[in-house]
């Protein structure tokens, strides 16, 4: 018996189902929406069956077929994935889907330079990535929608594991003008006497704010925000500082002010920088490949925590 579907169309319906959106699935994919939309038809057509109700101005709902299609269709997109790393396994040729996440906060920085150089080295692997906060990222990990995550080690539950990669000391992130740019390490009880600005993200947040706990001081927090590049241009245009783990190559604001990063003084925990994985994780030729990837290309660049320029 012939099959009545493809793959590739069962991807495109989980993600529109995902989503709710053909638009939204769209951009999720890299494929067309219109190229969505016939899939879509030709499924619906094929087994007879309406998958999604059609809200105007709404996006679509999902059927009582197409959510029960739905649970299916996940579990043979699975199995196809499975199929492609035994491949790889047996062949030992690093191949098929690789999903990785990555901590909102240092995305910008690490994650684009270290996919090129994988991909270059991994041409059959298909690579693609989210940037979230930690506990999307967690959920993310136990329901294997993405393989591998590169984060802290901050929360990790015991079901999944931390695979450290470099340790990343604390800063207090400043103008070029403010009054303690000129520091060269600054604590946490002086920061207090003047405005912050939060990097607000789930357990960072918590993080950030126990430094202060732990000194018996409140910080003047006047701004937050979720995004590290926003919180690096709000310092320095002079909302206050900020405190911060991942140092940039450059010293430079989004908008391009000065800023600079001055050591926290006392014995505060560092933050790890590693790979939270799933059980088993490493036995999958691409999720080990890309762990010792980025393990290596990390190594080579000295940052982040230092610039290049301060490492000897």
């Amino acid at each position: 018996m012939a099959l009545r579907f493809t793959l590739r169309q069962l991807e495109y319906f989980v993600s529109v189902g995902e989503h709710g959106s053909i638009a939204q699935a769209s951009a999720q994919v890299n494929v067309s929406s219109p190229s969505i939309s016939a899939a879509i038809s030709q499924l619906e057509d094929e087994f007879g069956l309406p998958l999604f109700v059609r809200k105007h101005a709404h996006g679509l709902s999902l059927t009582q077929p197409g959510r029960q299609f739905m649970e299916q269709a996940r579990k043979v997109l699975a199995e196809a994935d499975s199929l492609n790393r035994l491949a790889g396994a047996i062949s030992g040729v690093v191949q098929g889907p690789l999903s990785v996440g990555c901590l909102l906060t240092f995305a910008q920085v690490l994650l684009p330079a270290i996919r090129r150089g994988f991909q270059q080295t991994h041409p059959d692997v298909r690579m693609s990535q989210i940037e979230c906060d930690q506990r999307t990222l967690i959920e993310k990990l136990r329901r294997a929608d993405i393989d591998v995550a590169l984060s802290y080690d901050l929360e990790v539950p015991p079901d999944l594991e931390f695979i450290p990669l470099r340790s990343l000391p604390l800063y207090a992130v400043v103008a070029a003008d403010h009054p303690l740019a000129d520091r060269k390490t600054v604590s946490a009880e002086i920061l207090a006497d003047y405005p912050m600005v939060l990097l607000d993200l789930p357990i960072s947040r918590t993080y950030f704010m126990s430094i202060f706990e732990r000194a018996g001081v409140v910080p003047n927090i006047v701004e937050r925000t979720r995004d590290m590049a926003v919180m690096r241009s709000l310092v320095a245009n002079g909302f206050g500082f900020s405190v911060a783990n991942i140092r940039p190559h450059s010293d430079l604001s989004p908008d391009g002010r000065v800023l600079r990063f001055i050591p926290l003084e006392g014995t505060h925990r560092p933050m790890r920088l590693g790979f939270i994985v799933p059980e088993g994780a490493r036995s999958i030729l691409s999720v080990n490949a890309f762990i010792d990837h980025t393990t290596q290309t990390v190594s080579n660049w000295g940052f982040p925590g230092l610039p290049i320029t301060d490492v000897a």
